[in-house]
């Protein structure tokens, strides 16, 4: 009776070790072995050093919404909190216990209250959140918040600390201030909100100092004490008009700097007026306050103090070194002294912020340590393969040789022969004068370990900053190989930030590798051309050119025969086009270019051509995407990776037949978005050729809205959104197809394009907030694509394209089965093992980029966002090399056995045939 029970019992089992022995995971040794991750806080906006507090610490705040810890010893993360984002997030105010501008101030509670803070912290606006921290852990202590009636006003509006108190200040420009008192840790007001009179308050020319209010009006400051008992408007006179804007000095009531001099608004608070520098800061030492400022000359930074009270020199905290470039320009924040262990005087810890977003520690007249906070802000990425060794590179250079003219192909084998065995005795000079000692010396790329390996996995990772910083890393173990800082550069319209280029790569040797940074100047707003070696750092080519135009559009020409360098096509704003360098013009002639306005989505095809010493640009087509009333504007834009390979030029089908893609080059994706009075927000997509002007295919999604993430490849697209219908995220899938006739199999032409496209489109849902998405590449395309899916978490999950796919059934057919398609289901799995990041989450993930690697199987990633993260993956397994726990000792005694008895097999053989013969 009780038998069905027990096969029952034993199916079960047996499943399960199924399931298990199917499972795919990250083993603990693997852990970091094929990935790194770097943290960054961001640009440091309000810092605090406690250098005797019993857990040494430097507090700050940055303008990535971020409050943190770090360790003064190493510049290490103790703790980070990462708030909320955009103006949700935007922290005020920074308030540490026991450190304000008045002596007598504590972190106190009002009565019959319990609580207190180590560190308060202001954020937001619309509601603006107050929090109490504590520092040892970061930890929220506890948390109030205010929802102001006037929500536009409340932007503005500024924050101080004083006795326990909080003071809401909310200016409503040319008429008045509103300032409210709260109980610092209850968020109970202390009476009813005080209106001060102020008609000569103005946007963009006031500030607060401590509890003053102060605006600048040409070459005075008119200033008045919000705490007063009788507010009294005083007015401040200036040797000359501020050429910057004007700063609060923090700490000290009523002090503010003034075209680079200390100027006291508070008739109680004396300041050293002989000052002059570019920051300062306020601190103490021997128990009496001192002002320090510092500067940056001639590549050296100069510290210096003077006391407070009477302006004379402290010589104990006067110090010079040398400041890298890379750095950027200095801004003194904070500093703290402490006694040193053998009671030989004080240490102190001076901490900048710079230009290029580092935070940088100065201790004992040199750099303790630094850290490279623009990564937070990664804008373009490459990498770029690793030169080859000395020999290596003579020996591939041979192999190009001459041998490549058919017509003297038998005359060179008899010297192609000759330089390969002289190539390869020199080889073996060069590996026995190294083994002894007496070979020449290595280079520096050869020293930093900087050589391409067998599988093109080891490449040079190039990051470009928001700030024009550029980064030279080692994409398998992090290192900063160099770094290069630009100054005074920017983003273009259209909100298109800076881009880096790669015109030569370094498959040929000996010649070196070659990039370019595309930006404009501010101040022109002409653009600018930097070149340089990515793989050593070092300018190229003439190093930075200055452009006479501004740049509109820019384009990648083919290589040169010259060089081998790739041009690079400018469209200038008065339609002109221009090529660096110069003697890659004649390659221009046949481009087509294309602009695209965002504002109004309007968008204009060029055709350039080269005739004589002239390039000339022609406009050849015009589409209007804003509707008639022009209320649509453009949201995203997705063209296909250049380098990408296209492997199957078809799909086979159930019946055996094929269905042949619809692989266009110069199909671009276009998604605008407006205002609807009846689905509140539509987004429309297009696919257009950019070449010919036509619109391949159009579609309309209503009552969604951004945030909207796009991946365009091969003849698919997948697009995420929100929909506001249902509240929630979806992704919807379109796979074009020629039919089964292909046009041409062997070169596309837009001009001569075939029928429209048949399009397969399906919608699915995913359970997260989508934040990046971007598909997988390899050398040859023969891996199957995968899409790598951002979320909001901070985890990137690597998804099947055949989960994606728009061709999948309503249910399973034998036609889905023949051709292996999944049957629909809505939901999209984001099962954990797909996590490609496993623990190591990226903090405000806003971009993937991929790159082929050596290997067919292996694509590598790196993920920005306010953190780094650099992997690889392998869409279809690693296919090309031999597992990690392959089993060398087990085949090579198999094949000694196998050779071995094939021997003696033989021998015995053949003396069977040998008695045979004598019978």
């Amino acid at each position: 009776m009780h038998r069905p029970q027990h096969i029952a019992g034993g199916l079960i089992s047996l499943s399960l070790l199924l399931l298990l022995s199917t499972c795919s995971a990250l083993y603990e040794d693997q852990i970091r072995k094929f990935d790194w991750r770097s943290t960054h806080v961001g640009a440091v906006k309000q810092v605090h050093v406690d250098l005797n507090h019993f857990q040494p610490r430097v507090l700050l705040s940055t303008h990535e919404q971020v409050v943190a810890s770090l360790c003064p010893k190493s510049g290490e993360i103790i703790w980070r909190q990462v708030l909320e984002q955009k103006a949700r997030g935007d922290i005020k105010l920074l308030q540490v216990s026991g450190f304000s501008d008045d002596s007598s101030d504590t972190a106190a509670a009002p009565v019959g209250s319990h609580l207190g803070f180590d560190m308060l912290t202001i954020q937001g606006h619309a509601p603006a959140l107050v929090r109490g921290w504590n520092t040892n852990i970061g930890t929220i202590e506890w948390e109030w918040s205010i929802i102001p009636l006037n929500t536009e006003r409340a932007q503005d509006a500024l924050w101080f600390y004083s006795n326990s108190v909080l003071y809401h200040v909310v200016p409503v420009w040319r008429s008045h201030l509103e300032v409210t008192a709260y109980f610092a840790t209850s968020g109970h007001t202390t009476g009813t909100t005080s209106k001060i009179m102020a008609a000569w308050i103005k946007a963009d020319s006031c500030l607060l100092s401590g509890t003053y209010f102060v605006c600048q009006d040409g070459k005075q400051l008119i200033s008045l004490d919000l705490l007063a008992k009788s507010t009294q408007v005083i007015a401040t006179s200036l040797e000359a008009e501020p050429t910057e804007k004007i700063e609060a000095l923090a700490g000290l009531n009523g002090v503010l700097i003034a075209n680079k001099k200390l100027v006291s608004v508070n008739k109680d608070q004396a300041v050293c007026p002989e000052l002059s520098s570019a920051s300062y800061v306020l601190g103490s030492f021997n128990y009496r306050k001192v002002v320090a400022y510092a500067d940056l000359a001639d590549g050296n930074l100069k510290i210096n103090a003077v006391y407070l009270d009477n302006c004379s020199p402290v010589p104990e905290l006067q110090m010079s070194l040398a400041f890298a470039e890379h750095y950027g320009t200095p801004s003194l924040h904070s500093f703290d002294c402490k006694l040193k262990r053998n009671g030989d005087g004080k240490s102190c810890l001076f901490l900048f912020g710079t230009s290029a977003e580092s935070i940088v520690a100065v201790q004992q007249g040199r750099v303790r340590w630094a850290r490279e906070e623009s990564l937070a802000n990664v804008i373009d990425t490459q990498f770029i393969d690793l030169p080859l060794a000395d020999t290596e590179g003579t020996l591939e250079n041979e192999m190009k040789g001459k041998a490549v003219d058919a017509n003297n192909l038998k005359r060179d084998i008899v010297s192609a022969f000759m330089r390969r065995i002289t190539t390869q005795a020199l080889q073996i000079k060069s590996l026995f004068l190294h083994v002894i000692g007496l070979g020449p010396p290595p280079t520096d790329t050869q020293r930093a370990g900087l050589v391409r390996d067998s599988f093109g996995l080891h490449k040079m990772l190039v990051l470009l900053t928001r700030t024009g910083k550029i980064f030279g890393i080692d994409n398998i173990a992090g290192k900063h190989h160099w770094k290069l800082y630009l100054p005074n550069v920017s983003g273009f319209e259209n909100a298109e930030e800076m881009r880096l280029i790669v015109q030569r790569s370094s498959k040929h040797f000996p010649l070196q590798p070659l990039c370019a940074i595309v930006a404009k100047f501010p101040s022109s707003g002409n653009g600018v051309l930097f070149r340089f070696n990515p793989i050593t750092g070092r300018a190229a080519e003439g190093g930075l050119l200055q452009l006479d135009f501004q740049i509109k559009q820019i384009a990648l020409l083919p290589e040169t025969e010259k060089d081998f360098v790739k041009g690079i096509l400018m469209l200038d704003a008065t339609n002109k086009v221009h090529v660096q360098p110069k003697h890659a013009t004649p390659l221009a002639d046949g481009m087509y270019l294309y602009t695209a306005n965002v504002k109004t989505a309007e968008l204009e095809g060029f055709y350039v051509k080269h005739a004589g010493n002239d390039l000339t640009c022609t406009p050849i087509w015009n589409v209007r995407l804003g509707g008639h009333n022009s209320e649509q504007h453009i949201i995203g834009v997705a063209s296909k990776n250049p380098i990408e390979h296209v492997h199957s030029q078809g799909r086979v089908l159930g019946d055996r037949s094929v269905l042949y893609k619809y692989i266009n080059p110069n199909l671009v994706a276009f998604v605008t978005q407006a205002p609807d009075a009846t689905h509140k927000s539509v987004l429309n997509l297009y696919l257009i050729d950019v070449v010919s002007g036509s619109v391949i295919f159009s579609m309309t999604h209503r009552k969604v809205r951004p945030p909207l993430h796009i991946v365009h490849s091969e003849n698919w697209l997948a697009y995420s959104y929100f929909n506001d219908k249902v509240r929630r995220t979806e992704i919807t899938t379109i796979e074009l197809y020629e039919g089964n006739a292909q046009a041409n199999n062997s070169v596309w032409s837009s001009l001569q394009a075939p029928s429209m496209p048949l399009v397969e489109r399906q919608s699915y849902i995913i359970p997260t907030i989508v934040e990046a998405l971007r598909e997988t590449i390899t050398e040859r395309g023969i891996t199957n694509k995968h899409v790598l899916i951002g979320t909001a978490s901070g985890g990137i999950v690597e998804m099947s394209w055949h989960l994606l796919d728009p061709r999948r059934p309503i249910s399973s057919t034998t036609q889905g089965r023949e051709e292996g398609a999944i049957p629909y289901i809505p939901e999209l799995p984001l099962s954990t093992e797909n996590h490609i990041n496993y623990n190591q989450t990226i903090a405000r993930l806003r971009n993937i980029y991929t790159a082929p690697s050596g290997l067919e199987s292996t694509c590598l990633v790196v993920a920005t966002g306010l953190d780094l993260f650099v992997t690889r993956v392998a869409p279809s397994k690693t296919f090309d090399i031999l597992k990690e726990d392959f089993d060398y000792i087990l085949i090579s005694i198999v094949l000694v056995v196998l050779t071995s008895g094939s021997l003696i097999v033989r021998h015995l053989a053949s003396r069977k045939l040998l008695k045979q013969a004598w019978k």
